[in-house]
């Protein structure tokens, strides 16, 4: 019943916002709101360009890291009530090591 309810308040809120966007977005396109918007700079070469594979990495490794951070951040806030036997029983289930 409660999957049943989150749904429903989820599709309410979907409905809602698509709502609003369709009410209050703007209904005269123009040449200049049509134009690409880059931080205030006029726009320079093409949309379509390579970018490096350093990019890439740069961002794959932020997520990573990020997940990560997730899956740590409550271990790390219940690490001081558990103190050193938690920290024991983390090390001899294997979970700190590297693989």
């Amino acid at each position: 019943m409660a999957i049943l309810v989150s749904f429903g308040i989820a599709g309410i809120v979907v409905a809602v916002l698509l709502g609003a966007g369709a009410f209050l977005r703007p209904r005269r396109p123009s040449a200049v709101k049509a134009e690409a918007f880059e931080c205030g700079n006029p726009p320079s070469g093409p949309a379509w360009g390579r970018f490096s594979v350093k990019f890439y990495l740069t961002a794959i490794l932020f997520i990573v890291f990020d997940v990560e951070v997730v899956f740590l951040y409550p271990w790390a806030v219940t690490f001081r009530p558990l103190g050193m036997f938690g920290f024991v029983y983390v090390w001899r289930k294997g979970a700190l090591e590297w693989s």
